[in-house]
């Protein structure tokens, strides 16, 4: 009897030290909420699913059908070049605004705390909101705050959200001024990391201020450049309620990046094995993008 209770004992001493208590609840709700959706997304890919019909059949016209479609390569163009720019410029804004910050917290200048926080608000405010907002400014009148300044100078209306190309230049600029900030945080964060005495040994040899920046800041910053790059391309990839507020995807097609293209097959046009496709489409292009993340963060750690 004593030895039955000691095993029983030692058994439920074995569970509590065990991480599985606290791996268990995790894995279930990661089951839920994350691989269950993500293979039933992969699933209906291979089918011809409609939202108007419960009947469908295994087949992988889906992908056929999406990779033929002229519209589809227009998509890959368009969100191409919405992430390039995006993310280039994302990172070259957040991190002259990074410098400027650090620089004038060095000269113990007011007002830096009160730049940070009002280049944080664009990273806090909703992408709809944020599409909202761009869209008044974008107004083809002349109440419009863009056209308004356009009018000073005697010249016509510009159409910023009907021209196909200005419109694809109206919503990447807006995709910046929102994802800017993110980088700002991160790269300010890395500067802040950065060994004084090393850029004061760098000033003291003689190094001038775009040496030191070259040859000293940008290597020593170069693991968090890759991090914050990888990170916004990804969140970048993913865009669609700021789109969809300010363009909706057009005119034509001319706004429609990836994330918009899926909810326009599945929730407008009811073809549920297309826009799935279409998913994963992105998803292996996230996949992609996470496991370089993964393995930068690995060759930081070896480190």
């Amino acid at each position: 009897m004593k030895t039955t209770q000691a095993g029983q004992k030692k058994k439920a001493g074995r569970w509590r030290d065990s991480p599985l208590p606290w791996l268990l609840p995790l894995g279930i709700i990661l089951t839920f909420v994350f691989l269950y959706p993500v293979f039933e997304i992969v699933r209906f890919s291979f089918t011809n699913a409609s939202l108007m019909d419960t009947d469908y059949e295994y087949t992988i016209g889906s992908f056929l059908r999406l990779v033929q479609l002229p519209g589809f390569y227009q998509m890959l163009t368009v969100t191409g070049i919405f992430v390039f720019a995006s993310v280039f410029f994302q990172l070259f804004f957040g991190f002259l605004i990074a410098l400027i910050i650090d620089r004038g917290q060095q000269l113990k200048m007011r007002g830096t705390v009160a730049v940070r926080t009002a280049v944080l608000t664009a990273w806090a405010i909703p992408g709809v909101i944020i599409g909202i907002i761009w869209r008044i400014m974008y107004n083809e009148t002349e109440s419009g705050i863009f056209n308004h300044f356009v009018s000073l100078f005697g010249m016509d209306t510009m159409p910023f959200l009907s021209d196909p190309q200005m419109a694809l230049f109206a919503v990447t600029l807006a995709n910046i001024w929102r994802g800017t900030a993110f980088s700002m945080i991160l790269l300010y964060a890395g500067i802040q990391t950065l060994p004084k005495d090393v850029m004061e040994a760098a000033k003291i040899d003689g190094a001038s201020a775009f040496q030191r920046l070259t040859k000293v800041m940008l290597p020593m910053l170069a693991p968090i450049i890759l991090i914050n790059l990888i990170i916004i391309s990804i969140d970048t990839f993913n865009t669609f309620d700021m789109v969809m507020a300010l363009t909706g995807g057009g005119p034509g097609q001319s706004t429609e990046v990836i994330a918009l293209s899926i909810y326009t097959s599945i929730f407008r046009e009811f073809n549920l094995g297309h826009g799935a496709a279409t998913a994963v489409v992105l998803l292996i292009i996230n996949v992609g993008m996470t496991l370089v993340y993964l393995k930068i963060l690995g060759k930081r750690e070896e480190r």
